[in-house]
């Protein structure tokens, strides 16, 4: 494990011997340690984690060697809310997607420069514009499209890394989806301490306007996964029936545990 690992949260998830927990509560305690561990100049790895994620878990050692290089672990989903609450653990939803903006917001007060890594140049192009337009004092250093094939553990997450660097970034977010991002991040972590690393799949899709993302009161009535399998079926129908298979054991865990504090 890389990295001082912030302490409470949620329910643990198990996997065998592997063991991981939501150990950040809430959008504002995610904040306040990352401008903590800006000030300090310390980096830092954050994972959003959610049932897909759980799925993955069960499937990979090296995404489960990963996972345990995260320092900070936030709930991105409701099923992780309300299973950390079967468990008598309170969290609150924290989407990596709607954090893009708030953790850049906090860069651009505390002087660090920002790094986007995923997806295409013309996405990064129009995210970081975007981004820039919205936060006073935003400055992107870096734009990274690793091309197609890209391997994590291999010489290009290095290229990338040797890119980020010579940029001077000290934050970096990942939009390469799961396992890869998260696995560049715990590479990232140890390459480069003293940047920090957040995982948030879409979001800069999102921002650029080249994924569109559930209306406000689809998320509000906590349909977006529906909205979502809908627009896409064929590729996320045995995503989710994968998800929805592993709730009834997850569930039972929680309680379990809620018993046994």
């Amino acid at each position: 494990m890389v990295g001082r690992r912030e302490k409470g949260g949620g329910v643990e998830f198990s996997f065998g011997e592997d063991r991981q927990r939501v150990n950040v509560p809430d959008a504002e305690a995610l904040l306040e340690a990352v401008r903590a561990r800006q000030r300090a100049g310390d980096g830092f790895a954050l994972a959003t984690i959610n049932l897909d994620h759980l799925v993955k878990l069960r499937g990979s050692e090296r995404f489960r060697e990963a996972y345990a290089a995260q320092d900070l672990v936030v709930a991105d989903g409701h099923p992780i809310v309300w299973l950390s609450r079967l468990a008598g653990r309170k969290v609150s939803l924290v989407p990596g997607s709607d954090m893009v903006l708030p953790l850049a917001e906090v860069a651009a007060q505390e002087g660090v420069g920002v790094g986007l890594v995923g997806s295409t140049d013309e996405t990064l192009a129009a995210a970081g514009a975007e981004m820039v337009s919205l936060i006073p004092g935003l400055k992107i250093v870096a734009r990274i499209a690793p091309p197609m094939g890209f391997d994590a553990d291999g010489q290009g997450a290095e290229d990338v890394f040797a890119g980020l660097e010579a940029s001077g970034a000290g934050l970096v977010f990942l939009a390469l989806g799961a396992p890869k991002q998260e696995i560049l991040a715990a590479n990232g972590r140890a390459r480069l301490p003293g940047v920090g690393f957040a995982s948030i799949g879409a979001g800069l899709d999102f921002l650029a306007g080249s994924q569109k993302r559930a209306p406000a009161w689809i998320r509000a009535i906590v349909m977006e996964w529906a909205w979502r399998l809908f627009s896409d079926p064929r590729r996320l129908g045995p995503r989710y029936a994968k998800c929805f298979a592993i709730l009834p054991g997850h569930m039972w865990r929680a309680i379990w545990a809620r018993f046994r504090r």
